[in-house]
């Protein structure tokens, strides 16, 4: 089925939103095209404005907190994701296509209509004290931004790493926002025991690019300083170059890399830009909308680094794609690493010192 705008959101109102167009998810049997037949004029101004889109809050009802996968070429099996959608607005984000098995859109919906898990740290305590839970770390911010807006008040992310430092449970961050800094307390006594990492996603130095690319999310000169703020304060943090995106932000790497390792940063990675479902129509809309002169070329060497399609999602290639350009990436990259002393050998995350917290009656238990 070929999906088309949804008749809800007219293109004025996506300004200062990352998506272009709201198109049906792909389960959906039927969509809407947008018509302007003269008759809805109640939202006009002076100066033609309609009303910017507004996020919307919703309270997820999910039963269980942490989420679990074997996919062979991730270095985590468990994670978890206090919210569905993410306002940051990343045009380029792989968890948009999830919005799609909620019946919305993974456009203008997936940045505007979030799920919040209020009871997140309850569910979290009930399942680390169930008798066969066996630690390993956990990983935040793998899916949506754990620190995007909407973390300011309601405070959900907070709440679990308040859980998981009382279970002594070890936990690994990325994140895109400075708002990360508000719980240097938590975080920094975690580390203190070995029990927490964080890094940074820094896509470009152009603020303007960023703006435009990821409109809600931490100016990039912010999410250094957030590098710098961790590291202070003793926690482990690093840096992701992700993604990577050919003839955009790709000519940035080692200047990324560079300025955070200025900043404190003593780890790096990066993943190539990958666009699953419908992923791949919203950025090549992006492109074209925002940088027409470069659309072409950006999308014939994304096929080039994945077999002459626009996405190939094969095991232990996806995140780094194949042929000379993903070559030459990955060349760059590590020699980038090798002479900014990155990626030395550090001790991982301790999973030893794991145990049920006692209540003040010396008892056992879970909230």
């Amino acid at each position: 089925m070929t999906t088309v705008l949804n008749a809800t959101i007219r293109s004025e109102q996506l300004r200062g939103r990352g998506a272009l167009s709201n198109a049906s998810g792909r389960y959906e049997k039927q969509s809407r095209v947008l018509v302007d037949d003269g008759w809805d004029d109640g939202w006009r101004s002076d100066d033609d404005t309609p009303p910017p889109l507004r996020t919307e809050v919703i309270h997820d009802a999910t039963r269980t907190i942490i989420a679990r996968n074997k996919s062979p070429d991730i270095s985590f099996d468990q994670s978890i994701n206090p919210y569905r959608g993410c306002e940051h607005g990343c045009i380029y984000c792989f968890a948009r296509p999830t919005h799609a098995y909620l019946g919305l859109s993974p456009g203008a919906d997936f940045e505007s209509r979030l799920f919040a898990k209020p009871n997140a740290a309850q569910l979290l305590a009930k399942e680390l004290s169930s008798p066969g839970y066996v630690p390993r770390v956990i990983a935040m911010g793998t899916n949506t931004d754990p620190y995007q807006p909407l973390e300011k008040k309601l405070r959900i992310t907070r709440s679990i790493l308040e859980m998981l430092r009382d279970f002594r449970h070890p936990v690994a961050i990325v994140t895109k926002s400075p708002l990360i800094l508000r719980d240097l307390d938590i975080l920094s006594e975690m580390a203190e025991m070995g029990l927490a990492k964080a890094a940074l996603s820094v896509t470009t130095l152009d603020r303007k690019l960023a703006r435009t690319m990821e409109p809600r999310a931490g100016t990039p000169v912010r999410r250094l300083q957030a590098i710098e703020g961790l590291a202070k304060a003793g926690v482990p943090a690093g840096v992701m170059f992700a993604p990577a995106i050919p003839a955009l932000n790709d000519h940035e790497m080692e200047a990324v890399l560079k300025a955070a390792v200025a900043m404190g940063a003593r780890s790096a990675g990066y993943v190539l830009l990958r666009l699953p479902l419908e992923i791949k129509d919203l950025f090549r809309e992006w492109l074209e909308g925002n940088v027409p002169d470069r659309a072409g070329h950006v999308m014939t060497l994304v096929r080039q680094m994945r077999g002459g399609k626009d996405y190939d999602s094969a095991w232990n290639t996806r995140m780094r794609g194949t042929g000379p350009y993903a070559e030459l990436m990955a060349r760059r990259f590590h020699m980038a690493v090798k002479r900014l002393g990155l990626n030395q050998t550090q001790p991982p995350l301790v999973v030893t010192k794991f145990r049920q917290p006692l209540a003040r009656n010396g008892q056992l238990s879970l909230f």
